[in-house]
């Protein structure tokens, strides 16, 4: 009996051990969720409403450009920014981090990949932020394409502790500001650069030459594949749903101290990513100006008139020179380390390479001085946009010539498998609703412009017209005296017959009577 019952004991103590191990995992996984929803919910608040203050549509006295990679920004920079301001107007190595100081006095311009946490280290109420935004689809291509390309840069070196070394000299000497001090490029290349050399390695030559057609994001015994790198936990950490995290202020490079937890919460509970989005669209909402990458003409004449219009009004008469100079490879200039695909360039009609800051510097007070408007500011841009794509053409073939199968164009990504495509699609799955919203605010700005048009167009007009009746009496600004007695005359007539016409009128009532 006593045997019976220990069995009996030990059975239930068994069961009761089954189900304690079947349902902690499900109590764990619920406190952890409501633990990282406490985390999300906590930050979404305090970021709510900071925003909301005075008209987004006026320019303030800081203009920040957050700048999301491979969206065309530095398009914008060297075409637009660099013809509006000054560089003693620029904050100081916008884009490195480490060296940033907004606290110059003259400091109206920020042009940077920082995400928008930055905004802490800025007078708020002060600044105004700008954006350009691309398809999430694409944006991840270019991030690949480009990670390959200033990698395999390297590739002139006979091993990899070379390139390492040969780096370190040659920034140490020059204290200039290359690509591997920037986020995100500074995790992107050097994990793709070590993957370039092992690869090399193992295949014990220097060049592969392919007779068939092949896939140029799957050449496995060069480059990594693209399939292999959207699954890598690197480009989980930084490049998928990045233009949410940038926006939000929540990348691997954030000025907030809690970025790293909410982002991870938001990884390991992907339906707490809506809370991030809606913060990410109110955003949005609040910028002076949303670009689109893929409707690059009317972005850039919206930014014309929304920023540029805006710029010009306030600085009054502006130093330029419209006479470009041809980008060089010298520059230290931390904004330009970024050069655009290809494809980027099919929608901005351009390309971008490097450029001599002296040649940048031209733009300053010993060149002469001009009005600018609008129209002139546009067709300095496309003077501008169509250099720089000579540039970056012919710099990119230079670059992947040690990894010539890897022949990236938009004819090339139509052989992708659909498969990666979808997935793409799924990993960044908050940029594509981001983007979505993006659109929507681009067309209210198109329409909002439309109107602005019209509306001067009708004050032109009437302009117009009371233009026209001067000039009939006055002719290159000087007005004949006869011409203006005539014209009194003629007015004095008017009302004289208008006067008797009245007292006949009158009379006439009164006989009636």
């Amino acid at each position: 009996m006593a045997r019976a019952a220990l069995r009996v004991g030990a059975r239930a103590l068994a069961l009761l051990v089954l189900v304690s191990v079947a349902v902690l995992p499900l109590v764990s996984s619920d406190d952890g969720y409501k633990h990282c929803e406490g985390i999300v919910r906590g930050w979404a608040d305090s970021s709510t409403g900071r925003e909301k203050d005075g008209d987004k549509l006026s320019l303030k006295d800081l203009l920040f450009f957050l700048h999301i990679p491979r969206t065309g920004g530095r398009t914008y920079f060297h075409c637009f920014l660099k013809k509006l301001y000054t560089n003693a107007q620029e904050c100081p190595r916008s884009y490195d981090k480490l060296r940033f100081d907004p606290s110059h006095p003259d400091c109206k311009l920020v042009v940077s990949h920082d995400d928008y946490s930055l905004t802490s280290k800025l007078p708020r109420e002060r600044t105004s932020v700008v954006t350009i935004l691309r398809n999430p689809v694409d944006r991840v291509f270019s991030t690949y394409e480009f990670s390959v390309e200033v990698a395999a840069r390297f590739l002139v070196h006979p091993n990899l502790t070379s390139a390492k070394l040969m780096t370190t000299r040659v920034l140490t000497k020059s204290r200039a500001v290359s690509t591997l001090d920037i986020w995100p490029w500074k995790y992107l290349v050097p994990w793709m650069r070590e993957d370039l050399f092992a690869r090399r390695d193992a295949r014990g030559n220097d060049t592969v030459h392919s007779s068939k057609k092949v896939n140029a994001y799957d050449v496995e015994d060069m480059v990594m594949p693209l399939h292999q790198y959207i699954n890598d936990p690197v480009a989980h950490e930084i490049i998928h749903n990045g233009a949410t995290f940038q926006i939000t202020g929540l990348t691997n490079n954030s000025y907030f101290d809690g970025a790293h937890e909410v982002r991870h919460c938001v990884r390991k509970h992907p339906d707490l990513g809506r809370i991030v989005l809606e913060v990410a669209k109110n955003r949005l909402d609040q910028m002076l100006y949303v670009g689109l990458t893929e409707d690059h003409e009317e972005s850039a004449r919206l930014f014309a008139h929304m920023v540029g219009a805006q710029v010009l009004s306030q600085s009054g008469t502006l130093n330029l020179d419209l006479k470009e100079n041809v980008p060089s490879e010298t520059d230290s200039h931390p904004s330009m380390v970024e050069p655009e695909d290809e494809e980027t360039n099919e929608h901005l009609n351009s390309a971008h390479g490097w450029q001599n800051n002296e040649a940048l510097n031209s733009t300053n007070d010993e060149h002469g001085k001009g009005n600018m408007t609008v129209g002139k500011l546009m067709e300095a841009y496309e003077t501008c946009i169509a250099k720089l794509r000579k540039s970056q053409s012919s710099r990119r073939k230079i670059s992947l010539k040690k990894v010539q199968e890897a022949n990236f164009s938009k004819e090339a990504r139509k052989l992708v498998p659909e498969a990666i495509l979808k997935q793409i699609i799924w990993l960044n799955s908050l940029d594509m609703k981001l983007y979505d919203h993006a659109k929507k605010i681009f067309t209210q700005e198109h329409l909002m412009l439309k109107a602005q048009q019209s509306m001067v167009g009708q004050h032109r007009q009437l302009a117009e017209q009371k233009e026209g009746w001067i000039s009939i009496i006055c002719s290159d600004g000087i007005c004949s005296p006869w011409m203006v007695v005539l014209l009194g005359l003629g007015i004095t007539t008017i009302i004289g017959l208008v006067t008797l016409a009245v007292t006949t009128r009158k009379r006439t009532s009164k006989l009636k009577v």
